[in-house]
């Protein structure tokens, strides 16, 4: 972590465990009101009248999922709790709550963990949740953060991975690829600094590859347009492992098969250019780069004229039978199966 010599530094051990939660989650606002008690008490109270739960942790470890010589804790703090949110928007559902714990070594102050719950508290706002509490410990391996986000829906309109039919069409929101090359341009950047920390790096040339990686969004205006279009999808899953990956996931949980169109792969011209100047595949990348946090569902075909003219939506594919198996075709016709080669936490 690059670090500023004249910056103020608070040690941790000068306010404590509870003196540091106390800090921390001063400004965190209630607005939800199935928040009956938030933080404070030994449990958080949550009431839900007549809908259904659901609840998705998910775990950052430095070294692992984030590196800080290039991500502000500013960022990180936001992201942590945004690919928290995009699994309960997952589920077509509204988040409402999240909990936030960390494990943090002596190396940080105060102050920098009060940029990383400024990005937190960022993201509440924003995306109008509740943090209703968390925990904090020490760690003698850098910064750990884990955050659970609770979320409502209706029974009749929860979307779980395995209701694709055969003839369903496969859809995909956004466009993907730019969070993976968005890291491998930071990650480049890394090492020239690395060489030459005199060296200014002029990024504007990536700027949205690298807020894909930096500072991603969740789609829960996608849970609302559904609903106004009336669009119910018959399977959903969040793509944060890459589309081959998310793709076998719906596939395998609904025991049908599918055919993927490498034409119809949504792409930011960044994306392509990017793509060109590292000498990769962009369509690799599509395939199995993660992080992009769009959502990739399936729908029946008779939805199909309710999101045809939707720009936020891309057909890129449709549903089969099992035995058909998964496949992708090339532009130029040719059938490859489909593997998964996202990201997998306990690889060599």
């Amino acid at each position: 972590m690059i670090e500023d010599k004249n910056q103020q530094r608070t040690q941790l051990s000068d306010l404590g465990e509870f003196g540091l939660i106390d800090h921390l989650t001063g400004n965190f606002k209630i607005t939800q009101s199935s928040t009956i008690k938030g933080i404070g008490d030994d449990a958080a109270v949550l009431e839900f009248k007549n809908k259904q739960i659901v609840v998705s942790t998910d775990l950052l470890v430095e070294g692992v999922h984030f590196d800080l010589s290039y991500m502000p804790l500013k960022h990180l703090g936001y992201k942590a709790v945004v690919v928290n949110l995009s699994d309960v928007y997952a589920m077509n559902a509204k988040a409402t709550q999240i909990t936030v714990s960390i494990a943090v070594s002596n190396r940080f102050p105060l102050e920098a963990l009060e940029d990383l719950y400024a990005g937190i508290e960022t993201a509440a706002r924003i995306y109008n949740i509740d943090v209703v509490g968390g925990d904090t410990t020490s760690s003698n391996k850098g910064l750990l953060i884990s955050v659970t986000a609770v979320g409502e829906v209706d029974s009749g309109d929860v979307v779980y991975r395995n209701g694709a039919k055969p003839n369903d069409l496969l859809v995909v929101t956004g466009d993907l690829g730019g969070a993976y090359m968005g890291l491998q341009v930071l990650e480049r950047e890394k090492e020239v600094f690395k060489v030459n920390p005199n060296n200014q790096p002029d990024l504007d040339l990536y700027s949205y590859i690298i807020e894909r990686q930096l500072k991603p969004e969740a789609r829960k205006d996608i849970v609302k347009l559904l609903a106004d279009l009336e669009v119910k999808p018959t399977a959903m899953i969040d793509i944060s492992d890459g589309l081959s990956s998310e793709i076998m996931h719906i596939c395998t949980q609904s025991k049908v098969g599918c055919d993927l169109y490498e034409e119809k792969i949504p792409l930011d011209p960044q994306v392509i250019s990017t793509c060109e100047e590292f000498n990769v595949d962009s369509t690799t990348v599509a395939l199995n780069g993660g992080e992009d946090y769009e959502l990739l569902f399936t729908i029946s075909q008779d939805d199909y004229p309710k999101i045809k003219a939707n720009p936020n939506f891309s057909v890129i594919g449709h549903i089969k039978e099992a035995s058909a198996g998964l496949h992708l075709v090339t532009r130029a016709d040719a059938r490859i199966p489909i593997k998964a080669q996202g990201w997998k936490n306990f690889n060599a």
